[in-house]
């Protein structure tokens, strides 16, 4: 009867507990790593679902500005000299022209300044006015308001030596094309 003591200590007791542990082992592994995955597929979709979300949002601003950027794409496909002037001419008609005067006006089509260091088409506009302080602030504003697609690159601003009331601006545009 001692013979079989080892072999049924070793075959009955030991080996079945070690594979328990093993396999207890095997699973609480297996659980972690489950849990593990479904949290970061949790966060994971909780980040897609956002991102989705202010895409939505996003979709629909675009949506919502759609007049605006066919009008916008209008403005672009036009020659910007003579749209510039056009909406020049029309800007004055509509103030003092004791107020404000266009003394020149030279479109270039050399890059220079902003459109220099970027890929998109622009040309330069260089504008010259005789005027008054409020006036002038109130046609560049109209100026701008009508032609989005022009950047103010450079304002100067001299009193003028013949008139007190009247100041002498140069503006220059970087003007954005299609």
């Amino acid at each position: 009867m001692y013979l079989y003591r080892q072999p049924i200590t070793v075959f009955g007791i030991v080996l079945p507990v070690l594979a328990t542990v093993v396999v207890l082992g095997l699973c609480y592994m297996l659980k972690t790593h489950m849990t593990q995955s479904f949290e970061h597929k949790q966060t994971n979709y909780k980040s897609n679902e956002s991102s989705r979300m202010a895409g939505l949002e996003i979709e629909a601003q675009v949506t919502r500005q759609h007049q605006h950027i066919e009008r916008w794409n209008t403005l672009l496909a036009q020659e910007t000299a003579s749209a510039a002037q056009t909406t020049l001419r029309e800007i004055s008609a509509k103030l003092p022209s004791k107020e404000i005067q266009l003394t020149a006006f030279d479109p270039s089509n050399v890059r220079t300044g902003f459109g220099a260091v970027s890929a998109q088409k622009s040309s330069q506009l260089r504008i010259a006015f005789r005027g008054t302080y409020r006036t002038m602030q109130r046609a560049f504003l109209e100026l701008e308001t009508r032609m989005p697609q022009l950047q103010l690159q450079e304002l100067r601003i001299d009193q003028n030596s013949n008139q007190a009331s009247l100041l002498n601006f140069q503006v220059t545009y970087t003007a954005w094309e299609n």
